[in-house]
């Protein structure tokens, strides 16, 4: 391949990446980065990485998602009564805890005083990863989406999914949202 051609490509090239930086036809949601490497044997290989703007709702859902991934590595963890991590056992603001201290958000070892933490969440808002209150702010859990909620229950029980009707629905006091 000759030169010229070569030449000819690169424009090529180059062009493509100044349309697409200035919102040409990848442009709005999308933006292409291209990297254009010339090989002495006449190659030219384009590589295209595009990001995708998000949301901050999207980034928030994404981030709740995570919260509720790491809390059910912990199924199964035994229940202690003032415990804080998964190798002793939890209760329930422990779990809260261990599991919100992963993502950098220190709570305390207290439901009730989780309670006045992040923004109040009506019931039929409930997204995964916000926290839901029980039995007079006695009880805390993990709302991970469906009506089901994660927990460390009580002595002699393990980490656990349950569901919010039933014993939970009469005695449920509200959610807070951290994320």
């Amino acid at each position: 391949m000759s030169d010229r051609i070569r030449a000819a490509l690169l424009v090529l090239v180059l062009v493509a990446f100044f349309a697409a930086r200035a919102g040409g036809a990848l442009g709005a949601r999308a933006r292409a980065h291209v990297h254009a490497h010339v090989h002495a044997r006449t190659h030219i290989h384009v590589r295209a990485r595009s990001h995708v703007r998000v949301s901050h709702a999207t980034r928030v859902a994404r981030e709740q998602a995570r919260v509720v991934r790491f809390a059910r590595r912990f199924l199964g963890t035994r229940y202690l009564y003032g415990g804080t991590t998964p190798g002793s056992g939890f209760d329930c603001s422990g779990f809260t805890r261990f599991v919100y201290a992963h993502f950098g958000i220190t709570l305390p070892h207290y439901s009730g005083a989780q309670f006045g933490l992040g923004r109040r969440v009506a019931r039929g808002g409930l997204r995964p990863g916000d926290l839901v209150f029980f039995d007079g702010l006695g009880h805390v859990g993990i709302y991970v989406g469906r009506g089901l909620f994660i927990h460390a229950p009580h002595t002699g029980t393990r980490v656990s999914i349950a569901s919010l009707a039933g014993w939970y629905s009469t005695r449920y006091d509200g959610a807070r949202r951290l994320l």
